[in-house]
């Protein structure tokens, strides 16, 4: 896994259908990996693009009116994804963010990896990506790390149902969860 990545969270501006209006200026860009649409935890307005190897490109056209602002997080894949690697259609996509102690980054890539054979074997999910973001000063004054994990679910009911903390994975990952000093997450759709 060589390649790097960049998550932009974009706010839009207000201007009729915006996420199919970006969907048509991000065309065509073979750097874009994906674009998500919100649906939990997000307003409606907001929007991400995963960027694979440089996003200059795809910057240059986020301008005003359809993009109000934008977030740059620079990202390096963990075990997940290989470079050729896509997100699968259809389906939720979990956007988690987790803030760890920054000296527990590679036990907690560990348990995650550990985790996801029972769960993917368990519930009809796939886990896209668990990226290392690039710390920035108030990072490293804080003494921590901040990961990206991009999972795939059929639906909503399967990340109810992927909660139930009587399976091998949830035991792993609560084992996780004593690392993390905070988390949260919202889900999204993929656009095309």
């Amino acid at each position: 896994m060589t390649a790097s990545y960049d998550y932009l969270f974009l706010t839009l501006g207000s201007v009729p259908a915006p996420h199919q209006a970006l969907a048509e200026r991000l065309t065509p860009s073979p750097q874009l990996v994906g674009q998500f649409a919100p649906q939990l935890g997000w307003a409606t307005n907001e929007a991400a693009l995963l960027v694979r190897g440089g996003a200059e490109d795809l910057i240059a056209r986020l301008s005003p009116p359809l993009v109000a602002s934008f977030r740059r997080d620079r990202l390096k894949p963990t075990i997940r994804p290989a470079d050729e690697d896509q997100p699968m259609p259809g389906g939720v996509y979990v956007h988690r963010w987790f803030e760890i102690a920054a000296s527990a980054g590679d036990e907690f890539v560990k348990l995650s990896g550990q985790g996801w054979e029972h769960f993917e074997a368990r519930f009809d999910t796939r886990i896209f990506g668990l990226f290392r973001v690039e710390q920035t000063g108030a990072d490293r004054a804080a003494g921590v790390m901040r990961l990206l994990l991009l999972t795939r679910y059929r639906d909503h009911g399967v990340w109810e149902e992927s909660r139930d903390p009587s399976t091998e994975a949830m035991q792993i990952f609560a084992r996780r969860q004593q690392l993390t000093r905070r988390s949260w997450a919202a889900s999204s759709r993929l656009l095309a």
